[in-house]
């Protein structure tokens, strides 16, 4: 027979599947159980706002007001020697709250310490930039804003760094279509044709996963390699990989596909 499970409530039972999946959360530690992060976060309370603190894989993650970003980040540098700025970015929490979640990752070589200072923002809201405080934010910044599209306070020079200036969208927002929107499919062909050419040329494909056998270069068919331009309507015979120039490689023996051997064994 099969074991009876109670009915009750089952409306407020935790359930998970591939759809609405919540990844486990790494365990948060309190701030007091390591005396040199209590000592940094009493050093940003005495000055300014923290929301949230706690110890995360080892490293302190401090919530602070965006307002207090450069004040903050100036502390820590100059007072708690974390003098490298890692990475900073941003986090894109639109469709569920509305905001980003910007993030600052600081390294004390000295200490041997990591910090995390964290703040939310508004969709519109600007952040005032740090690049005065560590140049290796300049680049960051400007990825920050030409993927997020969050504007910057005093950047000198806050222009897009990857897509083009007049590049419509900003690509890492979690709304942005996962193989470009309209603008995208068309942007070279308008920009090197002209959009009157766009029914000869046809759209742009941007699904970098996608395997084309008809690939007239036949980079995605390994070991069924024709000359470029040949008909393969027909089929096309496997031939042995080859990984180098038909005259081979000085002092290099010429790789043989049947002679490979796969290792399983890690620890060999």
């Amino acid at each position: 027979m099969r074991r009876y499970s109670p009915k009750d409530n089952v409306q407020k039972k935790p359930y998970y599947t591939d759809r609405y999946y919540v990844a486990p959360q790494v365990p948060k530690l309190d701030v007091e159980s390591d005396e040199e992060f209590a000592s940094d976060l009493a050093a940003i309370e005495s000055k300014f706002t923290v929301s949230e603190s706690y110890i995360q894989l080892d490293q302190l993650v401090v919530y602070i007001d965006i307002a207090d970003n450069l004040g903050v980040l100036e502390l820590l540098r100059d007072e708690r020697a974390y003098t490298q700025l890692s990475e900073l970015s941003a986090i894109d929490w639109l469709a569920k709250d509305g905001k980003f979640e910007i993030f600052y990752q600081l390294l004390s070589m000295s200490r041997r310490k990591r910090i995390r200072i964290k703040a939310y923002i508004d969709e519109a809201q600007p952040v005032k930039s740090v690049q005065s405080l560590w140049r290796s934010a300049d680049w960051s910044e400007r990825e920050m804003y030409d993927m997020f599209g969050i504007k910057l306070i005093n950047h000198p020079f806050p222009k897009r760094i990857l897509m083009p200036d007049d590049w419509e969208g900003f690509p890492l927002r979690k709304s942005y279509p996962l193989q470009g929107d309209e603008a995208a499919s068309w942007y070279e062909v308008d920009k090197i044709f002209g959009k009157e050419h766009r029914e000869t040329i046809g759209a742009e494909l941007r699904d970098c996963a996608k395997v084309d056998r008809y690939d007239t270069e036949r980079f995605s068919r390994l070991g069924f390699e024709v000359p470029k331009g040949a008909d393969i309507s027909g089929g096309e015979k496997r031939k042995k990989v080859q990984y180098q120039e038909d005259g081979g490689v000085f002092l290099i023996d010429r790789f043989d596909e049947e002679k490979t051997v796969i290792i399983r064994d890690k620890d060999r």
